[in-house]
């Protein structure tokens, strides 16, 4: 059993980013599929797929994303709500990450999203994790 998933996805993405593999797995939630969709759109992974059958343990096959020179697109991430300590932050304290070359993963009651969206659709929400 994984204590904090969040974590253990990404730092799975980050490590795997480092050492050159073309993808990795994770074992799958709806949560983390939510993630991934949204790293997606953000840029930071080229694809997500759901794997598994009905009896076997369902898993995310997530494929990285490099740069036209070979280097990952993902070049750190910080966790910043934690199991022991829960971070929230209504939309005034929501600031762009590395000067707008990151992205500030939140969970709000819409879902999902990015620091950007969060500001545009003016919702706060757990700051999950930064990501540049």
């Amino acid at each position: 059993m994984i204590a904090d998933p969040v974590s253990d996805f990404v730092i799975r993405l980050k490590n795997a980013g480092a050492v050159g593999k073309e993808y990795t797995t994770v074992p799958y939630s709806n949560f983390s599929f939510a993630v991934a969709q949204k790293l997606k759109d953000a840029g930071y992974i080229a694809g997500v797929e759901k794997k598994g059958k009905k009896n076997a343990p369902k898993v995310l096959d997530v494929t990285l994303r490099y740069a036209k020179d070979g280097t990952h697109v993902i070049h750190g991430v910080k966790r910043i709500s934690k199991p022991g300590r829960r971070v929230y932050r209504s939309v005034g304290e929501i600031v762009p990450v590395r000067f707008g070359t990151g992205a500030l993963v939140l969970s709000t009651p819409k879902g999902i999203v990015t620091d950007k969206e969060a500001r545009k659709e003016r919702i706060g929400g757990e700051a999950l994790f930064e990501i540049w």
